[in-house]
């Protein structure tokens, strides 16, 4: 049956079973996307908004660190706190916590405000609408199996996407005929235009959202061909300094800070990891001038909490080309590599291909004469 087939007939049909497939998932996948280009924005906006807020150059670290101590007494393990573009608000993360430790991911996240450094908000993640949409786009609420699913859906999408471009393939010499809305008399010649010329106007970042994607969810099955095809990849060290039974006491985090920060100057904080009650190790997370990566960047400092000695340093900028393709990642799946063009090019990518989906199934069930 298929030899008497066309390619671009079988393109078609790979086009359209793949559609009817996954589509539907696709398209949750898509709009949830779309809507957590800004997801940090909204959040502020649906749960900040009537909090009283000063704006400061300076923040004290180390009274925000003991604030966060004081009200959450039975936290012994590591915060993460992040450092924001006007200070106005430090979120605070704790993993694990006991609370939530029946589900898969449900981190401890905490707000303080910048004057007093007190708890302005308290949350889990996935219990408020932005990290509920995360999951959703992430996992489809399913946990680690659905992150797997996704991934997978989206080496599907990237078949579609493909098979989508090669059935369309115009022929030599009908480049321009084929890239024309033509004037139809038929409904499904009509629908069959907006398909094809939204198609094609979002082709590229289309393919760029699917491929970083899938290498954002299965990293585990994408590495190792990245690793064949480029380098090897780096990772950054994990210190453990066991605390000892003794009196002694950790170096203030201020401290700590201005010791990484001399050790990679230039670099930009973005999120500092606190001691343990098992590991006395101060970690950083800096970005670097060449790092793409601004909320998440890839450079990462160790300084032990004891004596404050530098333990390891991890500068993506001297790491391997694998490593920093692998930094690119995210920064270009969630568009602010590219700043707010970019992430308007985005989130109408992801309505495009909402619209590409019913626009696909309304023109198949009028041929089929389903309506």
């Amino acid at each position: 049956m298929l030899q008497k087939l066309s390619w671009q007939k079988i393109f078609r049909r790979l086009h359209l079973y793949l559609g009817l497939s996954i589509g539907f998932l696709l398209t949750v996948i898509a709009l949830s996307g779309s809507v957590l280009i800004y997801y940090p924005q909204i959040d502020s906006q649906l749960n900040l908004t009537k909090v009283n807020i000063k704006h400061t150059d300076k923040v004290d670290w180390d009274l925000a660190y003991k604030n966060l101590k004081t009200a959450f007494p039975d936290k012994y393990g590591p915060w993460r706190l992040e450092v924001t573009d006007d200070n106005s608000i430090i979120p605070a993360r704790y993993y694990n916590p006991v609370e939530t430790q029946n589900r898969e991911f449900a981190t401890l996240m905490i707000w303080l405000s910048n004057d007093k450094y007190k708890v302005i908000r308290k949350d889990y993640w996935g219990d408020y609408f932005v990290t509920w949409l995360y999951n959703l786009h992430f996992s489809l609420l399913t946990g680690s199996t659905g992150i797997i699913i996704v991934g997978y859906i989206g080496i599907a999408t990237l078949i579609l996407l493909i098979s989508g471009l090669l059935a369309w393939w115009p022929k030599k010499g009908q480049w321009i005929k084929s890239l024309k809305f033509k004037r139809r008399s038929s409904k499904i010649g009509l629908l069959y235009d907006w398909h094809k010329l939204i198609g094609l106007s979002l082709c590229i970042p289309l393919l760029a959202l699917t491929i970083t994607g899938i290498m954002l969810a299965i990293p585990k099955q994408t590495d190792p061909i990245l690793t064949a095809l480029v380098s090897d990849i780096n990772s950054p060290s994990k210190t453990q300094i066991q605390i000892q039974p003794s009196k002694q006491s950790n170096i203030p985090l201020s401290q700590a800070i201005l010791i990484a920060k001399k050790a990679l100057p230039g670099a930009r904080l973005a999120w500092i990891e606190t001691p343990s009650n098992l590991n006395a190790i101060y970690r950083f997370r800096f970005q670097t001038v060449n790092d793409p990566s601004y909320r998440f960047p890839h450079s990462y400092i160790e300084v032990n909490a004891l004596s404050g000695k530098l333990e390891s340093m991890f500068n993506i900028d001297k790491q391997s080309t694998a490593s920093k393709i692998k930094n690119w990642i995210h920064p270009l799946h969630d568009g602010s590599i590219g700043g707010n063009i970019l992430k308007v090019i985005w989130v109408l990518s992801g309505f495009g291909s909402v619209a590409l989906f019913f626009i696909g199934i309304y023109r198949w069930l009028i041929r089929t004469k389903r309506i």
